[in-house]
């Protein structure tokens, strides 16, 4: 991890487009503005973490509900009939 200090209203640089601008400090608050791509998302730790959450129980969901369309639509292997052919 890289540590830096900065003051307010300097900046770091990230690759070619994204800069982090320190806007304020107050007490252990700083406030950081965020300069980046649409194509760049940023969020916050703890939304970041709800959001990898809530796409893994979606992805566990649709699973379970392919899961349980293919047990609707399954061939009945349990009668000893083939089907026609």
């Amino acid at each position: 991890m890289l540590v830096l200090t900065r003051r307010k209203q300097e900046r770091i640089v990230i690759g070619d487009d994204i800069e982090i601008t320190v806007v304020a400090i107050q007490g252990d608050q700083v406030r950081l503005g965020i300069a980046a791509p649409p194509s760049v998302t940023v969020h916050r730790r703890e939304v970041y973490d709800a959001i990898q959450e809530q796409n893994r129980q979606a992805a566990e969901a649709s699973a379970e509900a392919l899961q349980a369309a293919l047990r609707l639509h399954a061939p009945d292997s349990g009668t000893g009939r083939s089907a026609p052919g």
